[in-house]
């Protein structure tokens, strides 16, 4: 097990060798002495234009200044509040007004994008002033020796359901995490992580500082199109990949040259699971790579992986817990259940958030008292999803208890039926959604994209899933697309897909 003991976040910049690679830019490179020298400088400059707890937002392509700012804003004292650039100016007025955030650093182009009181009494720099004031600024701060359990970032969820809420991470919460990714992922300092996920995402930040307390070097990287990130593996000579689903489904698709795959030791996913199929493509592509599947939530960052052997036997399982996590899974009646029983997974440990920003009632809903069994104690995170763990302590994804399909009578796992529907070969992706129906409850939906190069997919579904599954789980209609929408995140866009059908 590794060091439990929480440190202030900036002292990540302070994990690896002063002349190593830690950031790898268009134009250039930082070494750790760089990195070191930059964070102090921005530090200086963030202090001086607010004061300690005050909430500092970003909104920017993904650089150095995006990839430096939550360190530094740490060191300040401060709060970040990172928002994910895709978003769109009603989206980031929201996130402005809610986290009364002071500051909003950005690219040129978003920020004029605001309007008239979209950013209230937020100041608004452009990104590409802001090293400038610093450096005339003069004024640096040394490593800091903050309360770890003081709050260090908001991170805001996409917002599937209502307004986006503002998931509260202290210090000791981004440091344990990047500890514990570091120890079970086994990173070292001479690896390479490309950074494709966006920056406001949890496990988008875990490449960063995960990374940096190995000691090894990133690669931030916007992408238009999976062959963006296959040339950057090339170039870089990449160790660890990160992706969720839909990216992946894209990356087995793309022609992989020798150079991209003869330097990688790690692929890791989360963001929803792999199925089968794609676990085959990514190991025939990377037979040299260990394969992580893991699962997380924001308000715990993150709470189990599958060890790399046991993805060809257990290839459905989400694993056991990290370092530093407790998983319970408890059932209706507030004890944990036997092995194979369904309940509700539970997250005690120091991996637990804050709560939700300036928000009781849904900081309730989740947030409660850990169950008595708990070593941890304290608060857990309830998180809703729906599992079983087997005879060996592996875990395994039933569905989140808001999102299962009620149909005549019968409680259905959407991931069952999308599990089901990959599995035939016929479908590229695909979304399974209940929609209100006065005869069933819900009606079975499946959206999907079919496959290239496979004829017959409208009428060969329908057939091949009558011989797979159950009456009651058969769907009530299927829609075809020639793309699936995804989220800000890069997940399959369920929201907006269950809009579309009128779910």
């Amino acid at each position: 097990m590794p060091d439990p003991t929480p440190c202030p976040l900036d002292q990540l910049a302070e994990c690896g060798a002063a002349q190593a690679p830690a950031l790898v830019l268009r134009d250039r490179t930082l070494t750790y002495a760089d990195l070191r020298d930059r964070v102090a400088v921005l530090a200086g400059w963030l202090a001086g234009r607010a004061s300690k707890g005050e909430r500092v937002a970003s909104w920017s392509a993904k650089g150095e200044l995006t990839c430096l700012l939550p360190l530094a804003a740490a060191r300040a004292g401060l709060v970040h509040v990172p928002i994910n650039p895709l978003l769109k100016r009603a989206q980031v007025a929201h996130i402005l007004g809610d986290s009364g955030a002071t500051l909003l650093i950005g690219t040129k182009a978003r920020l004029t994008s605001l309007e008239p009181g979209d950013a209230g009494t937020c100041h608004l720099v452009g990104e590409d002033e802001v090293f400038d004031l610093a450096e005339r600024a003069e004024t640096s701060l040394a490593p800091s020796s903050h309360d770890p359990h003081d709050l260090a970032a908001i991170l805001y969820t996409s917002g599937s359901t209502g307004l986006p809420k503002g998931v509260m991470l202290s210090h000791a919460n981004m440091w344990l995490g990047a500890v514990s990714v570091a120890h079970y992922l086994q990173l070292s300092a001479d690896d390479v992580t490309l950074a494709v996920l966006p920056l406001s995402f949890d496990y988008g930040q875990s490449q960063l500082l995960s990374t940096w307390y190995a000691g090894g070097c990133v690669v931030p990287l916007d992408y238009l199109f999976a062959r963006d990130v296959v040339k950057a593996c090339v170039r870089h000579r990449v160790t660890t990949l990160a992706a969720v689903p839909p990216l992946w489904v894209q990356l087995v698709e793309t022609d992989w040259p020798a150079d991209g795959v003869t330097a990688m030791r790690r692929l890791t996913n989360s963001g929803g699971a792999l199925t089968i199929e794609l676990v085959q493509k990514m190991r025939s592509i990377f037979p040299q790579a260990k394969l992580f599947p893991m699962y997380g939530l924001t308000e715990a960052f993150r709470s189990t992986y599958l060890d790399p052997a046991l993805v060809e036997t257990h290839p459905t399982s989400m694993g056991t817990a990290i370092p530093f996590a407790e998983i319970l899974v408890i059932g209706d009646d507030g004890e944990v259940c036997a092995p194979g029983a369904e309940g509700e997974l539970v997250h005690c440990g120091p991996l637990v958030a804050q709560g939700y920003w300036q928000d009781p009632d849904r900081t309730a809903e989740r947030f409660r008292p850990a169950p008595r069994v708990s070593e941890f104690g304290g608060t857990a995170v309830w998180s809703g999803d729906r599992v079983k763990r087997d005879a060996e302590g592996l875990l395994y994804f039933v569905g989140r208890r808001d999102a299962m399909i009620k149909s005549a009578g019968n409680r259905i796992s959407p991931q069952e039926l999308e599990s089901a529907a990959l599995a035939t070969g016929l479908v590229a992706e695909v979304v399974a959604i209940g929609v209100p129906d006065d005869r069933y409850g819900h009606a079975i939906h499946l959206v999907a994209r079919p496959p290239t190069q496979v004829e017959n997919f409208e009428t060969a579904l329908p057939e091949a899933l009558r011989k797979g599954l159950p009456n009651f789980m058969q769907p009530h209609v299927i829609h075809w697309r020639e793309s699936l929408p995804v989220n800000p995140n890069g997940k399959l866009d369920r929201t907006a897909l269950a809009k579309e059908i009128g779910a």
